[in-house]
Order: structure tokens, then sequence, then C-alpha cells
């Protein structure tokens, strides 16, 4: 079950990078490396600096508390 699942989840993203190649005119691999190569990195910085300051605001919030 695990195998069909991990095969369904494999194929709708294709499927979904080559649909969105054909409407923005690119390539797969163009699509690829502009998600892999630049989105994908540049969230996880953006999800790390947001942890920071989050984690900031509730040692601030913990200190205004006590």
């Amino acid at each position: 079950m695990l195998e069909k699942t991990g095969a369904a989840i494999y194929v709708y993203c294709t499927d979904f990078i080559i649909n969105l190649a054909n409407m923005l005119g690119l390539s797969y691999y163009e699509v690829n490396a502009l998600i892999f190569c630049f989105a994908y990195p540049v969230l996880i910085i953006l999800l790390i600096v947001l942890y920071f300051f989050q984690k900031r605001r509730w040692k601030k919030l913990n200190k205004a508390s006590h």
C-alpha cells in the first residue's frame, strides 16, 4: 500500500511540474530547476529565519508573563 501511495504522489508531482512548464512555456527541466534549486532553498532559509524570530518573540512573552 505504501509503495502505491509513494508512486501516486510521484506521478502527481511530475504531472504538476509538466503542466506548470506547459503553462509557463518552459521545459520540465527548467521548472524543476526553478523549484528545487531556487524556490526550495529560499523557502528553507525563510523558515529558519521565521523560526528564530518566533523563538525570540516566545522568550520575550515568557519574560513578560513571569
